[in-house]
């Protein structure tokens, strides 16, 4: 009598998307701003939790990577993401908006559920 077994196969691994990634517009911005006021600090990124929904987004300038810091690089630049912030920053894109009276950073982030009524907080 003889008895068949079934062999395990390993499924093929889906490729993560880039932890973050910037448009050509937030890149020049952190272009310009490696090159003058902020020239030899790195920008971090980490998210803390405040505001009304829970979660905001948090930028630094700092020396060097921390022991915790995710290393991104894009468009011939590196920012820096805190680990503990990676999670919540999966696949994210970050973008620079010039408005009438004010600029900054902006971050467009699939895995937000939802922003409270002014914009500065979210939740996932």
């Amino acid at each position: 009598m003889s008895t068949s077994e079934t062999i395990p196969t390993a499924r093929p691994k889906r490729e993560l998307p880039p932890l973050m990634r910037l448009t050509e517009v937030a890149a020049e911005r952190l272009r310009r701003l490696y090159d003058g006021a902020e020239a030899g600090k790195l920008l971090r990124i980490g998210v803390s939790t405040k505001g009304c929904s829970g979660l905001s987004y948090d930028m630094d300038w700092v020396e060097q990577p921390g022991p915790g810091d995710e290393v991104v690089r894009d468009q011939g630049l590196t920012l820096l993401v805190d680990r503990k912030a990676s999670l919540f920053l999966i696949g994210t894109v970050m973008d620079y908006e010039q408005k009438q009276f004010s600029a900054g950073f902006t971050f467009v982030n699939p895995n937000e559920k939802g922003r409270c009524g002014c914009g500065e907080s979210f939740h996932v």
